[in-house]
């Protein structure tokens, strides 16, 4: 029976020639390592500039070139992996890489979601840097995006990271595509006023202002009668660079549709409320006595 220490001495003098039978192998798997990263670098080098001439769209573009340099590096390792005669540790491998991709995909499902949202976002493109959009109750200016997250400052100065899966998911609205917007001015009338006067003499102001485009689609209506007014709606495009533009063209047609109600002597009315004392169970007020005067009365 061996002895231990010239079991372990075989098994290391086993090992040294194993290593040494494998310089060869190792030496041409090393240099395969190096070409192989050359080759990864220059192709995602080569992708990179091919696709900036058919799209501007750097998010996708780096997205790409990352898939190009990982799959020809897995190339190589695959070929290195069967110079060294290590065909069943890349079986191994391949296997475990497939089962911790699965608990991974399961863990941070969220996550894949939205890279895979940011890519499909990449490639549809419904609004650009610079663009004024609004996702989920959220307006703004978009500043950046990512394959992770699109970034939206707000007109209130926040700056709003939207996952890229909430975006896809939801309803988006670009103002800035067409770059005009329509104004809804909501305004009531006296029931004692023409209305075809009021309707002419909005109009003619609202025509007349700076910065209103397609004056052609302006629309006029009556809505309701309500309480103690006729209200009526004015509704007219502006271009549309920005929010405060917006803003600025509402308080500019309020204020000339007011002018022109005061020069005509046309009345927006307060609301008015009617107390009727004689309805059943009441007293009219001309009927009711004050209390001081009652009081005398008896006396």
């Amino acid at each position: 029976m061996k002895a231990p220490v010239e079991t372990v001495i075989e098994k290391l003098e086993g090992w040294l020639d194993t290593f040494i039978n494998m310089i060869p192998n190792m030496a041409v798997a090393l240099l395969l390592l190096i070409i192989f990263l050359v080759v990864a670098r220059l192709g995602s080098k080569l992708f990179i500039k091919v696709y900036t001439k058919a799209s501007k769209n750097e998010s996708l573009g780096h997205l790409f070139s990352t898939f190009v340099y990982a799959i020809i590096l897995g190339i190589g390792l695959i070929i290195m992996l069967g110079v060294l005669g290590l065909d069943k540790a890349l079986t191994s491998v391949i296997a475990g890489i497939g089962v911790l991709g699965l608990v991974l995909g399961f863990a941070f499902q969220d996550i894949a979601a939205d890279f895979i949202s940011g890519a499909i976002l990449a490639f549809r493109r419904p609004f650009k840097i610079g663009d004024i959009i609004e996702v989920k109750d959220t307006m703004g200016i978009v500043s950046r995006t990512d394959l992770r997250v699109t970034v939206v400052e707000t007109f209130k100065g926040q700056e709003v990271y939207i996952p890229n899966k909430d975006i896809l998911q939801s309803a988006i609205y670009n103002f800035s595509t067409l770059a005009k917007r329509r104004i809804d001015i909501t305004v009531g009338v006296s029931y004692a006023e023409d209305l075809d006067t009021v309707e002419k003499i909005v109009l003619s102001t609202i025509k007349d202002l700076d910065g209103v485009i397609n004056k052609e689609l302006i629309v006029f209506d009556y809505a309701e009668f309500d309480s103690s007014s006729i209200n009526f709606n004015i509704r007219f495009w502006i271009e549309y660079p920005g929010e405060p533009t917006y803003f600025k063209m509402k308080n500019k047609a309020i204020k000339a549709i007011k002018s022109a109600f005061n020069e005509h002597g046309i009345t927006i009315p307060f609301p008015i409320r009617t107390l009727d004392f004689g309805i059943k169970g009441g007293q009219k007020l001309s009927q009711m006595e004050l209390n001081g005067a009652k009081e005398l009365t008896n006396k």
